[in-house]
């Protein structure tokens, strides 16, 4: 990563390891500051520190709160989409419910997303409403593209626009979000603010459809997740929805018997679904759909009125996001 990024990066770091984020009950607590410290790269409150830095901000404490209230939001979303997929690992550490259980996780979620608040709300008076405001309508995408990701597992036929409005929504909102908070707090002129937010939106989406290409086609130990896990789970990806687009009747049939099956061997059901990926040439085609969005990210942030040397680490750190494990 860029030394814009591992500055910021160290910063938050160190912020959060001196934060107490409460003393009693003990079960309360205990699982959010254990959910806050299990890693992660923290891109989301770099972004809103780079923001706030790329609109002239130059004292990263005006800024360094809201940027913590954004990733103990991530945190939130992560402890309770944990408890819907049932997942056992996050990071490769026990999940909350996990290590907890599904009561104490849910409720040391709900006081995340309070605390969330708390820290957002810790800004200059006379943008307050304009802070919460974006972090509101932020908030409610995020959830909105959880609910549309869990009705795709159970909708036959799910378009390639259907799916790239979830994850906008899913993922691409947050990334959005918090460069337009750092914006905003730095006082940038709306509309540039606006066209960072559309940069975000569209790295996000890129991000997000690279994800699932490194998903399929990544190196485990590199990727850092087992390939082929959202073939397992069942998630319609960009891949999956790609392939059957693509595909003749036989595949297409296949895909779907493969999709409703919980019985076979989870290598050869990997293996079945690759065959098909392979047949449909959809490893490229992906990888052209994550280059156009990431292109169109770029457009927006050229488009921003300002030197080009303050949108060089912005640009950097979009590179590297898009090739992480090519």
């Amino acid at each position: 990563m860029n030394n814009t990024f591992t500055t910021y990066q160290n910063l938050i770091e160190k912020e959060i390891g001196n934060i107490a984020f409460g003393g009693g009950p003990i079960e309360l607590y205990e699982p959010l500051s254990y959910m806050m410290h299990l890693g992660g790269k923290r891109f989301r409150p770099v972004l809103v520190l780079m923001a706030h830095e790329l609109f002239g901000g130059n004292k990263p404490e005006d800024a360094i709160y809201p940027a913590i209230g954004m990733e103990v939001f991530h945190n939130f979303t992560l402890i309770h989409d944990d408890i819907m997929d049932n997942a056992l690992l996050r990071r490769g550490k026990p999940t909350v419910h996990t290590k907890w259980g599904q009561t104490v996780a849910i409720l040391s979620g709900d006081v995340m997303l309070v605390k969330a608040y708390h820290f957002i709300s810790m800004v200059r008076p006379e943008i307050l409403p304009e802070v919460l405001q974006l972090f509101n309508e932020t908030a409610c995408r995020v959830c909105e593209g959880q609910q549309l990701d869990m009705n795709f597992e159970q909708k036959a036929d799910v378009s390639i626009d259907e799916y790239v409005g979830m994850i906008g929504l899913k993922t691409a909102e947050l990334l959005a979000g918090c460069l337009k908070m750092g914006a905003i707090i730095a006082n940038a002129p709306m509309e540039e603010a606006d066209r960072l937010y559309d940069f975000g939106y569209l790295l996000g989406t890129a991000f997000q459809v690279q994800d699932d290409l490194l998903d399929a086609f990544g190196n485990a130990d590199t990727f850092g997740k087992n390939i082929g896990g959202d073939i397992l789970a069942n998630k319609k990806t960009w891949l999956t929805l790609k392939s059957k687009e693509l595909a003749g009747t036989k595949d297409a049939a296949e895909l779907d018997i493969l999709y409703s099956s919980q019985l076979l061997p989870a290598e050869e059901k990997i293996a079945r679904v690759m065959e098909i990926y392979h047949r449909a040439g959809v490893k490229k085609l992906t990888e052209e759909a994550r280059d156009g969005f990431y292109h169109q990210a770029l457009e927006c942030l050229e488009a921003i009125n300002l030197p080009e040397d303050k949108k060089q680490p912005l640009k950097r750190l979009a590179g590297e996001l898009i090739v992480r494990v090519k």
